[in-house]
């Protein structure tokens, strides 16, 4: 049976959860992102035989492709993952493609008002002349000798001007790959490409998510507690976990990804229901504010451990397996339960039990 540890000076149960966040803030700039926020292109191969990490990276460098090569080992056998950085050629083709779908529309627009107001003309020609400047250079990096101004109409030149951005991604691949080829025998390989385009969408997706999740979150607790320091003792337990999630993250070289970001919602629903047993715990029962804390905190880990284990068998079937996603979301998920912990019993239970001691 754990003591009860709000007897005595339950201050000094604060240090810890403060020692984890310093910390914790300290190693989040080291952050990695995944494919997914940072764009780029993951390569996973089912090895076959012994591969030199070392060597494929710096052939790739060569091929002026920044890299980074890890490998695994796994029960289903040995997994390599090559993960390449966004080059100059896709980045300036993504560029191009965002100017080019902006001025599409409005070309289309002008030429259908030429047809009835010739005054339109010469604005129609200016920006479709616009147009096939970014459709050529498109055309040259792809290595197509198809020309923007030999196209009969805009419909004609939109399909080959994104079957030219295709090309472009199938090119990188197939160098990539070539590379690799000199490198590790393997019996089947998969790709994930994602643009730069795409890895701004996703930043900006999750940078909403995050922002409706907090203002939920500070509503539901202002309705529940309708008092300042009890609610900014929730969200403040909140923060914290996500806090030290991040920093672990940060130490074990876990990526900033789709999964694990969802990991980290996840951690804030569950973040708010301990902060809330904890908080209704100490406010509304009657009796030692302390042996309340106590029994709450009984409960709160009973969860924790519960959840423990669960993610710890995602954990251990991630690590046989070897499933990125597997991984990601057990690792953030089991950093963020463990820091839970402290917390909200360190943490936020100091809090609010201190508030409610001075209220009476």
């Amino acid at each position: 049976m754990i003591p009860n540890i709000y007897k005595g000076d339950y201050r000094l149960l604060t240090l810890i959860p403060l020692l984890l966040i310093v910390l914790s803030v300290f190693a989040i700039p080291n952050l990695k992102f995944g494919v997914d926020f940072r764009g780029g292109t993951l390569i996973t191969l089912q090895l076959t035989g012994p591969m030199d990490t070392a060597a494929l990276e710096e052939d790739l460098l060569a091929n002026g492709f920044d890299s980074e090569v890890n490998v695994f080992e796994g029960t289903v056998g040995t997994t390599a993952e090559i993960e390449v950085s966004q080059t100059d050629n896709m980045l300036e083709a993504d560029s191009l493609k965002e100017q080019f779908n902006a001025l599409l529309e409005e070309v289309s627009f002008l030429e259908a008002q030429s047809y009835d107001d010739p005054s339109k003309e010469a604005e129609y020609q200016q920006k479709r002349a616009e147009l096939n400047e970014i459709a050529n250079r498109m055309f040259e990096i792809a290595g197509s000798n198809t020309q923007a101004e030999l196209q009969p109409n805009l419909n004609k030149l939109s399909t080959q001007f994104s079957d030219a951005y295709l090309q472009i991604y199938t090119i990188q691949t197939e160098k990539i790959m070539g590379v690799v080829d000199q490198h590790a025998e393997y019996s089947s390989f998969s790709t994930e490409t994602v643009s730069a385009a795409l890895s701004l969408h996703f930043i900006d997706q999750a940078g909403t998510v995050v922002f409706y999740s907090a203002i939920l979150s500070i509503i539901l607790v202002f309705f529940f507690f309708r008092a300042p320091v009890p609610s900014a003792a929730v969200l403040v337990g909140a923060f914290s976990d996500i806090v030290i999630a991040l920093g672990a993250m940060s130490l074990f070289g876990i990526p900033l990804s789709l999964p694990s970001f969802a990991a980290l919602l996840m951690l804030i629903g569950y973040s708010l229901d301990t902060d809330i047993l904890l908080t209704m715990r100490i406010l509304k029962r009657k009796g030692d504010p302390r042996e309340n804390a106590y029994d709450a905190m009984k409960t709160g880990m009973t969860m924790s451990i519960t959840a423990m284990v669960a993610f710890s068998a995602l954990f251990i079937l991630a690590m046989l397996t070897h499933i990125p996603t597997y991984y990601e979301i057990s690792a953030v998920a089991l950093a963020g339960l463990v820091g839970d912990l402290f917390a909200t019993w360190g943490l936020n239970a100091v809090m609010v039990l201190h508030y409610k001691e001075r209220r009476g």
